[in-house]
């Protein structure tokens, strides 16, 4: 398989920018509130696509996908507002179901100045604490992150990626 770069970090990582590297079963993330079982009720109309202001929803086998390396999700709701089907729930959704992960590729874990990640983050999930003898560090709080992806763009490394929630036997 030949993989395609449409953007730069695309050629130089490898990875096209059709390839949101998805961790759901489906093989990519579903726009906020729908899940693995909402989306089967979708017909691929494209709604969504066209409702969403930052362009980041696509159509991929038949289902609408998120493709954080095109942007974030600011939650605006226009992709529900627009879906004729039930493929959203009722409301706005405040989160999606995963989290961002900073990987040891990252830039600071590396003694490379690098704060791009923290200066973007929305929710203010992302802090920087001092190390002796190099630059800060990331820190990410995971019960903040909302999993906007607005980290994911500006992270020169690509080192952040997401993390499916996971949630404990007794809160199921």
């Amino acid at each position: 398989m030949v993989l395609t770069a449409r953007t730069r970090r695309g050629f130089l990582t490898g990875r096209s920018s059709d390839d949101p590297g998805g961790i759901f079963p489906s093989g990519g993330i579903f726009p906020p509130g729908a899940t693995e079982t909402s989306v089967r009720s979708c017909s691929g109309c494209g709604a969504c696509v066209d409702a969403c202001p930052t362009k980041i929803i696509s159509i991929r086998a038949g289902v609408p996908v998120v493709d954080f390396l095109q942007g974030e999700c600011t939650f605006c709701g226009q992709c529900a507002e627009r879906c004729p089907e039930s493929v959203f729930p009722a409301g706005i959704a405040g989160g999606f179901a995963h989290y961002a992960a900073i990987s040891d590729g990252c830039l600071a874990n590396n003694y490379v100045d690098c704060q791009a990640c923290r200066d973007s983050c929305p929710a203010g999930a992302i802090r920087f604490w001092p190390r002796l003898g190099g630059p800060f560090v990331p820190e990410l709080d995971a019960h903040a992150c909302t999993g906007c992806g607005a980290c994911i763009a500006v992270c020169p490394a690509d080192a952040i990626a997401m993390k499916p929630r996971r949630r404990e036997a007794g809160h199921v």
